[in-house]
């Protein structure tokens, strides 16, 4: 269920596995259909999505996006007695609410920034004292990637909190979350859940900032690459212990088992990792890059995590290789994206290995054309993230999209690692 460059992704790979005899996308997405049956239903019509279960039998749903999981449909769906991977509403709120997720945090000793919550601009304004700067403001609730400003002094930090406050991420800032602004590398962690079993399944880095050098706004995610080498086995085998365990087992203590993918966004301080935020799907663009690393029959280990029986499944496994991503997205975009323009050449991109996952696309006159923010994620493999880099780009440039644009420098800092 989804239509975005992390849905293309995810049908790509259940396509290919061998326990999936018949692959249903709603609503889809013109990449999409070549893996499977586009249905049109919307992600968030949770009645449509029901009926459609319904009526062409379908046993095992996987949901890719995350509003559909914070209004409940992952429930709705077990109550009908359908195999689901992903978390019911309650438990989805590690994505639905950041004060939800640093409150559960402070009750298991989860390391995480120092953070107050506030539900007035007045309360939020004279918390602000607390904190150092710079600082990050956060909209607690859903806000497509974007309800979150660094604020680097403190009248930018002011201003965020009455532009929240005041509607600018609509409901999602109805209360907002001060934090403390960690210092160190970032970096992605994922891990599958059955509710009480837990397994790792990878690392990536993201680019969330819209220009290169990682500057300007947030965005959704402009390019990733997987494996994240700064998260070394040892990190690894730490954020599993001191962030993710604790976190299954606080939510299976409460009531609310948490079944599903846990992506945790990291910070890699001097301190060690701590939690930034979790969101409760695959990211985005980072699925596309774990997509393309990964081996074997991934329909039947997210079943096995969607009906409790992670702990017989055959591990995930992953390629060698990296994987790169770099996302072509519409003028204009993280603000108001120029829609309609065509989009050309797609297949010449699609050589040595390389795929181009459709996220924001859409069929006119035959024609493919741009129909959201983040458009395209041109995704290649390669022995180095300098190789992979090399690869994606060259692909990149073969595709014509003249109301796109991308950043140069995806995967910069391992690239100059690798210089070294």
């Amino acid at each position: 269920m989804g239509s975005g460059g992390r849905e293309h992704a995810l049908a790509w790979q259940l396509a290919q596995s061998p326990s999936c005899d018949k692959l249903y996308a709603a609503p889809g997405n013109p990449g999409i259909e070549l893996h499977a049956e586009c249905l049109p239903v919307a992600a968030d019509d949770l009645d449509g999505l029901m009926t459609l279960v319904r009526v062409h039998a379908i046993t095992f749903v996987v949901v890719g996006p995350e509003a559909p999981l914070v209004a409940g449909l992952a429930d709705r769906l077990r109550e009908a007695g359908v195999a689901v991977f992903g978390p019911g509403a309650a438990a989805a709120q590690l994505e639905g609410s950041k004060g939800f997720t640093k409150d559960l945090c402070a009750r298991a000793g989860i390391p995480t920034a120092a953070y107050v919550r506030c539900t007035s601009a007045d309360e939020a304004q004279a918390a602000l004292d607390g904190f150092d700067i710079p600082v990050v403001i956060k909209a607690d609730g859903l806000a497509s990637g974007k309800g979150v400003i660094i604020a680097e002094t403190r009248e930018a930090a002011a201003a965020a909190i009455d532009d929240m406050f005041a509607g600018a991420f609509g409901g999602a800032g109805a209360e907002v979350v001060i934090e403390e602004c960690l210092t160190g590398e970032e970096a992605s962690f994922f891990a599958l859940s059955d509710g009480t079993d837990v397994i790792a399944f990878g690392s990536a880095q993201d680019h969330k900032r819209v220009g290169e050098g990682d500057t300007g706004p947030n965005t959704g995610g402009m390019g990733a690459y997987s494996p994240a080498p700064v998260l070394t086995p040892a990190l690894e085998a730490e954020v599993m212990d001191r962030i993710v365990r604790p976190t299954v087992t606080a939510l299976a203590a409460d009531g609310t088992p948490y079944v599903g993918v846990l992506f945790a966004g990291l910070m890699l301080t001097a301190d060690g990792p701590k939690l930034i935020e979790y969101n409760c799907r695959f990211g985005d663009p980072e699925c596309q890059v774990l997509m393309m690393r990964l081996k074997g029959d991934f329909a039947g280990l997210l079943h096995a995590a969607a009906t409790g029986s992670l702990a017989g499944a055959e591990p995930p496994h992953f390629a060698a290789d990296y994987a790169l991503t770099v996302v072509m997205a519409a003028n204009g975009y993280p603000g108001t994206p120029e829609k309609g323009g065509t989009i050309r050449r797609i297949a010449d991109a699609e050589k040595g290995g390389v795929r181009v996952f459709h996220a924001g696309t859409a069929r006119q006159d035959g024609a493919i054309v741009a129909a959201g923010g983040r458009v395209l994620s041109v995704t290649a493999t390669g022995k180095s993230v300098t190789e992979a880099q090399a690869a994606a780009y060259a692909a990149l440039d073969r595709i014509d999209f003249p109301t796109g644009f991308c950043r140069r420098d995806v995967g910069w800092r391992e690239v100059a690692r690798e210089a070294r």
